[in-house]
C-alpha cells in the first residue's frame, strides 16, 4: 500500500472528480493521502475532506506564495491544529522564486508555523525554493528538530537532504523525480536513507512521466514510488512498505485503518 502524503484535494479541478479520484486511489493501491492548507479561508474545506473519508488526513497552515492575506498566529494554529484529524503544521517554508524584495514578513510567517508546531506536537511541512540557507538557518534558530517534518516536493542538493535529515526531517519525492532531467534529485533518491524517504504528488501539480502535463491526482503516486524503486534497485513493495511505514511514524497522529 501506498501513501500520498501531500496533495490539494480541495483544489476545483480535483474537488470535482473526487468520487472517480478515490476509485482511482483504490485501484492503485494508494490507501491514505495528507489533503495540505495553504491558505486559512480554504482550510475548512481542507478538513472537511478529512472528516468526511477516514483515509484522508489535513495540516493547516498557510504557503508563503501568498502575500497580502489572514496572517496566522500561533494561537490561531493551535486552535485549528486541535482535531483529530489534522496532523500536520503547513505548508509552510520560504520561495525566493516567486517573489522578490523584502521578504521578512515570510520568514516571520514561517517561524510562527514552527512555534505553533512545537507547541502541539505535530511535524511540520516545509515547502522551500531558491531559499535553502534561510530555510535551515530559521529551522535550526527555532529549533524545529523538537518536533521535526518533512521537506515536500525535494528539488535540492544531496547535501540539503542530509542536513534537514539531521535535524530529524523525511525528504519527500513528488513526480519531478520521474522527469528525465531531474538528474540531482535521483541522487537524492539514490542516497538517502530509506527509512527517511516519502512519496507524494503535490497534485493537481507536477503529474509525473507518463502524465507530465496532465492534471495530477493521487493515484499517481504509485508511478513516483515506481522511479524511486528503480532508481535504488529494489522492489515496488519494499518502497511501499517503507515509505508507508515512514508516513506514520512521522505523523503519528494519524491511525492506520
Amino acid at each position: 500500500m501506498l501513501v500520498d502524503s501531500h496533495c490539494h484535494l480541495n483544489f476545483p479541478e480535483l474537488l470535482q472528480n473526487l468520487a472517480a479520484i478515490k476509485q482511482a486511489m483504490l485501484d492503485n493501491d494508494v490507501g491514505y493521502a495528507l489533503c495540505i492548507s495553504v491558505t486559512l479561508p480554504d482550510f475548512p474545506q481542507v478538513l472537511a475532506l478529512a472528516e468526511h473519508n477516514n483515509n484522508f488526513y489535513a495540516s493547516v497552515g498557510v504557503h508563503p506564495d501568498y502575500e497580502n492575506i489572514e496572517e496566522p498566529t500561533v494561537e490561531g494554529l493551535l486552535t485549528l491544529a486541535n482535531h483529530p484529524k489534522v496532523i500536520a503544521i503547513g505548508e509552510t517554508g520560504l520561495d525566493y522564486f516567486r517573489l522578490t524584495g523584502d521578504l521578512e514578513w515570510q520568514r516571520m510567517r514561517f517561524r510562527t508555523h514552527i512555534r505553533a508546531a512545537i507547541a502541539c506536537g505535530k511535524p511540520l511541512v516545509i515547502h522551500t525554493r531558491n531559499a535553502a540557507e534561510d530555510t535551515l538557518r530559521i529551522m535550526r534558530e527555532e529549533n524545529a528538530q523538537k518536533v521535526g517534518g518533512v521537506m515536500h516536493c525535494f528539488t535540492e542538493n544531496l547535501d540539503l537532504a542530509l542536513q534537514a535529515i539531521e535535524l530529524g526531517f523525511y525528504i519527500s519525492f513528488s513526480g519531478i523525480v520521474t522527469f528525465k532531467n531531474a538528474l540531482t534529485i535521483k541522487e537524492v533518491a539514490i542516497q538517502i536513507p530509506l527509512n527517511r524517504v516519502l512519496l507524494e504528488t503535490d497534485s493537481p501539480y507536477l503529474a509525473p512521466t507518463p502524465y507530465r502535463g496532465k492534471t495530477n491526482q493521487p493515484s499517481y503516486v504509485k508511478h513516483v514510488a515506481e522511479e524511486v524503486a528503480k532508481l535504488r534497485n529494489i522492489s515496488l513493495a519494499e518502497v511501499s512498505i517503507a515509505t508507508t511505514e515512514n508516513f506514520f511514524r512521522l505523523f503519528k497522529h494519524a491511525v492506520a485503518l
